[in-house]
């Protein structure tokens, strides 16, 4: 039998030994620790194994701010960590390492994009039906319904019921088709916003899209006034100073509360800009629509809600609509985006940033829609932009720097960026003359590309890189004034929004917290502030 004091000598002299072994190695704590978390002594490492979440998210935010108060995205993006390419890159001592987006996050965006809403389908009911009556629809056919809407957009009445019982989709649609009432039925499908967070290359990021573009000379023949842009996107800084006297009218197809956010801002920066940065259509007049709203996952949106942001857009004067998100094919929205072409509004949409194995994604790849790709500072094509031959041309989209809430400014990369330069340029088109077409407006920014990758047209660059003063200067001036899409000369008069036959819409009442048009020139600071020293522009930690 070992006897007590046997024991005890042992496990003296163990926990010696344990603590005399850093001396052994030659090592510090710091590295005891290391030696503890080996492999061989089947210690599991203390670094937390990072969840996986889906890519590239509406508004992924900006993380981190350095200390000259920029907005710095993540060393490792969502889509990095999803696919297992975030080995050796982050970042330490306040030096972040650049991001390589890779190809292999193509399959994983395409699925995200063709995902529904659980449990939700958007259907065409009889547009006679009172709201009691559409009630009693949904409840014999085992629903809930979440909203209804007359659009006039596409003169039809759309209802967004939720499936109770626990059926699937598919049931729930062919059972809920087959009433007389009922015109058609489809799921409510979800979108996402197309930016994606990147690292610093090296390059000048608020200068080189100004010189790509060849803003500066396009200026000086053209700088969108009078023309409206609807941006349907997520919530707009109202207040940031690079707004300041532009003429922004603010709606939410949402109904919600919620603040400003990153992407939205960024997408009305590349436009607007005109302070610190300058935008591709600074005196544009901008409808604000959010439809986008923020989640566990990000900021996205639904069939629903996106017809809702094109009623509006439709409803307001727009005469382009800038989309700055992607989807599956989506049949009530293309309803609606045939709507609009017929009404002669031009559309511009983000190819996408799922890569080049990624099917085509929507409303970019709709014949009546512009898609933009993007590009980098050294004429690349961004390595997460969507290819195919439904791509029309490709604007600077990596590296940029836009606007951010609270005053605040940020670096990003996507093609809903590139969209937004696009939208932007032909805002300079039509305030050149007014009386062009959609289909002219397209043939015009095209032509006047200028050429990158293969000869002629290809699936990476459409017919090339967008150029603004060519583009312009291919359209003689017209003394006709602007019109909206109402047919009303100048800026366009804000009529009241279509009404939810369900709840109260005094919160889609438009909110203007721009200036009017005539106090823009007025407003703008006299030769601009000095944009910022690139050079002093330090990534931080995230």
């Amino acid at each position: 039998m070992i006897r007590l004091d046997t024991i005890w000598r042992l496990k003296i002299l163990t926990v010696s030994l344990l603590a005399a072994l850093p001396l052994f190695v030659g090592g510090s704590p710091a590295s005891a620790q290391s030696i503890m978390r080996s492999p061989n002594l089947n210690i599991s490492s203390r670094v937390p194994t990072m969840p996986r979440i889906d890519p590239n998210l509406a508004g992924r935010a900006v993380t981190g701010l350095n200390e000259n108060n920029i907005r710095i995205p993540p060393s490792c993006t969502a889509a990095d960590r999803d696919s297992g390419n975030c080995s050796g890159q982050a970042a330490t001592g306040g030096n972040a390492r650049k991001i390589t987006s890779k190809a292999g996050n193509a399959s994983l965006q395409a699925s995200l994009g063709s995902r529904a809403i659980a449990n939700e389908i958007v259907a065409e009911i009889d547009g006679t039906l009172s709201g009691t009556q559409v009630e009693a629809l949904a409840r014999r056919h085992g629903l809930r319904r979440i909203g209804s809407q007359s659009f006039e957009l596409i003169g039809a009445t759309i209802g967004l019921f939720r499936i109770t019982g626990g059926r699937t989709v598919e049931a729930a649609s062919r059972e809920f088709a087959g009433d007389g009432s009922v015109r058609s039925v489809q799921p409510n499908f979800r979108y996402i916003l197309q930016d994606q967070n990147a690292g610093l290359s090296g390059s000048d990021p608020a200068q080189y899209a100004l010189s790509k573009l060849r803003l500066p000379q396009a200026h000086a023949l053209a700088d969108g006034a009078n023309v409206t842009i609807a941006v349907i996107d997520s919530g707009i800084d109202l207040k940031h100073p690079e707004f300041a006297g532009v003429a922004i009218t603010a709606f939410d197809a949402l109904d919600s509360k919620e603040g400003p956010h990153a992407h939205g801002t960024g997408v009305a920066g590349a436009i607007v800009s005109h302070v610190r940065l300058m935008g591709s259509a600074p005196a544009a007049h901008i409808l604000a629509i959010r439809a986008f709203g923020t989640s566990g996952k990000g900021a996205e949106s639904t069939s629903y809600v996106i017809l809702r942001g094109l009623d509006l857009a439709a409803a307001h004067g727009a005469q382009i609509v800038n989309m700055s998100f992607a989807g599956p094919k989506d049949a009530i929205v293309g309803r609606g985006l045939a709507a609009l072409a017929a009404r002669n509004i031009a559309m511009v949409a983000a190819a996408g940033n799922a890569g080049p194995k990624s099917p085509p994604l929507y409303p970019a790849a709709d014949a009546s829609v512009i898609a933009v790709s993007a590009t980098d500072a050294q004429d690349r094509l961004f390595a997460a932009s969507n290819r195919g031959r439904y791509i029309a041309l490709a604007a600077p989209g990596v590296d940029l720097f836009l606007p951010a809430p609270d005053d605040k400014y940020q670096i990003t990369s996507g093609t809903s960026f590139s969209s937004a330069y696009v939208s932007g340029l032909a805002a300079l088109v039509l305030q050149r003359n007014p009386a062009l077409k959609p289909d002219e407006v397209r043939a015009i920014l095209t032509k006047t590309a200028r050429d990158l990758g293969p000869p002629g047209l290809d699936d990476q660059f459409g017919a090339g890189e967008a150029d603004a003063f060519a583009a312009v200067s291919a359209v003689p001036a017209s003394s006709m004034p602007v019109a909206s899409a109402s047919g009303k000369a100048g800026t366009p008069e804000m009529s009241e929004a279509p009404k939810d036959q369900s709840k109260d819409q005094s919160k889609a009442e438009p909110e203007t917290r721009g200036l009017p048009m005539a106090t823009m020139a007025a407003e703008k600071p006299a030769g601009g502030e000095p944009r910022p020293d690139m050079s002093q522009i330090k990534p931080g930690t995230p």
